[in-house]
This record gives structure tokens, C-alpha cells and sequence, in this order.
């Protein structure tokens, strides 16, 4: 697939999904949709882009179909449920998925499409729905070299930085291990502004200081900035944070691999989750700290 226009199918229109599915549009691409809730595709379907019934109608009109949903089970029902994408492949096509799911989950439905002739590429992204907005996402793939190439000018309308990892699953243990060094550092985030909220002093300029130290970070810019305005309202929910916790610290127990930090880190994702704040905020590990709910 060269620089021209792709047929492209797109699955999950949310708060990242939406902007990326406007992207590939608006670069030329020949875009249609199918979605579970419908009115999550009602603003694209009134623009007149094309919604199929079933994932599989999706994948017999689109060389390429890229879906970004929430967990492990959502991709592998998409495949290869009921009419799902790999009933309506054709030979060469490829599935791209950006959601953030288990490696062994991306290893074995990589192995099933290739047994058909499809590609596979998990190429889950970082960036948040800013990247996806200003489509500066960075993009870890994982799969075969050729096929990433296949796809380049779609995820060049996406992001950024696209790295190739390594063989289909390094996609999602690149994603791990990002995940788990930023949601580290909202935990010490929170921990700093616990501290310093114990002391009396002015969080903002707290802050402040840090950004212009070794501290600095994206991290600390942003949620910093939520915890010292007390701002819990959902950027990317809590939820979606344990779930990929629990993708990667069932990871480390499978291969032994000892990841203390994280531990603690998913104890208090835990705790947020019990508060009954999955579907804030993860700035609101501040909040487990405190034991308040304001």
C-alpha cells in the first residue's frame, strides 16, 4: 500500500477514536465504520461516511481495519466472534489494533489471521486524547516489518513517532511498560502534593518549582495541574489505568519478574477503584491519599 488513497475500516469512536477516524479521513483515505452503539458513529455517519451492520461487512469493503477498544475480550470477540472481522477478510488484508491488551492476547490472534493470509499489527498508542486530537500520538508496533510498512501512511496520519518494537506482541509490552512508568509518576505526583498539602504551602507553586527542575514532566504538567485545581473530572478514566495495571502485573507474575513500584502502585488503583472512582480521573490517587472524596 503506497501513498494513495486505502480503504480503511475504523471500530471505536471514542474520546481518542473519534479524532484519529477525522484524521485518516481528512488525509485522503477512503474511511467507513461500524460501531457498537451507533450513536457513537452519528456525527461521521452525518458527514457520509459509510456504517456497515457487522464488523465482517466492515472488513470485506476495507483493505485495513483499525480498532481501538478497551480490553483483551473486546478485540478477540471483534475478530473472531460472531460475524466478526476475520469472517470478512480477504486474503492480504490487516487488522490493526491500538487498544491496550494483554501481549499473548495480540501473539495469538496474530497466529490466527495468519493461518487465513491476513496481517496483524498491535500498535497501541500513547498521547491521550490530546495526541489523538492534534494526531501527535507516539505508536509502538508490533508484527511483522513489511506489514508496518503496508500500514505507514495511516499511522502517519496519527502520530508522531511510530517504533517498531519487534514481532506481534512487543506492541503491547512497549504499551506496559509506558504505562507503568507514567501512572508511576501520577502516583508520585500525588504523593508530592500530599506532602506538600500537609506542610500548608501553596501547591501551584509547588508545582511550579518542580517544572522547572529534574522533576519536570508531562506528567507533572498535567495531572499536577488537575490535583492543585482539585479537577477529578475524566481525562482518561481511572478504569482504563487498573485495567492495564492488571494486564502488566499479570505479566510480571507470569515471568517472575519483580516490579515493586508497580505493586504499590496497583494497590492504590485498587483502593481509587473500591472509592468507587474508576470512571474519574487517575488524578484522584491525590484522593486515596487523603481519604476524602473532595
Amino acid at each position: 500500500m503506497s501513498e494513495r488513497s486505502i480503504r480503511v475500516g475504523f471500530i471505536g469512536l471514542g474520546v481518542m477514536g473519534e479524532p484519529m477516524a477525522r484524521h485518516l479521513r481528512a488525509a485522503g483515505h477512503d474511511l467507513a465504520l461500524w460501531a457498537r452503539r451507533p450513536e457513537s458513529a452519528a456525527a461521521l455517519a452525518a458527514e457520509g461516511v459509510p456504517l456497515c451492520a457487522t464488523p465482517a461487512a466492515l472488513a470485506a469493503r476495507s483493505e485495513v481495519v483499525i480498532t481501538i477498544v478497551t480490553a483483551s475480550a473486546d478485540v478477540e470477540a471483534l475478530a473472531f466472534g460472531p460475524d466478526g472481522l476475520g469472517a470478512g477478510f480477504a486474503p492480504g488484508a490487516i487488522h490493526i489494533d491500538m487498544s491496550t491488551i494483554a501481549p499473548a492476547t495480540a501473539r495469538a490472534l496474530a497466529a490466527r489471521y495468519a493461518e487465513r493470509g491476513i496481517g496483524w499489527l498491535d500498535a497501541p498508542v500513547s498521547g491521550g486524547a490530546q495526541g489523538a486530537q492534534e494526531a501527535t500520538l507516539a505508536i509502538m508496533a508490533g508484527g511483522e516489518a513489511a506489514t508496518l510498512e503496508a500500514v505507514r501512511p495511516l499511522l502517519a496520519a496519527l502520530g508522531r513517532r511510530i517504533v517498531h518494537i519487534g514481532p506481534a506482541g512487543a506492541g503491547q509490552v512497549a504499551k506496559a511498560c509506558n504505562q507503568m512508568i507514567m501512572v508511576s509518576t501520577i502516583q508520585a505526583c500525588a504523593e508530592a502534593m500530599r506532602l506538600a498539602g500537609a506542610h500548608g504551602v501553596d501547591l501551584a507553586a509547588v508545582r511550579s518549582a518542580l517544572l522547572g527542575g529534574s522533576a519536570g514532566s508531562r506528567v507533572l504538567e498535567v495531572m499536577g495541574e488537575r490535583m492543585v485545581r482539585r479537577d477529578f473530572a475524566a481525562g482518561i478514566e481511572a478504569r482504563l489505568h487498573h485495567k492495564d495495571f492488571a494486564i502488566l502485573m499479570d505479566e510480571a507474575a507470569r515471568l517472575g519478574a519483580p516490579l515493586p513500584v508497580a505493586a504499590q502502585v496497583w494497590q492504590q488503583l485498587n483502593a481509587l477503584m473500591a472509592q468507587g472512582w474508576g470512571r474519574d480521573d487517575t488524578a484522584s490517587l491525590l484522593r486515596v491519599l487523603e481519604g476524602r472524596d473532595a
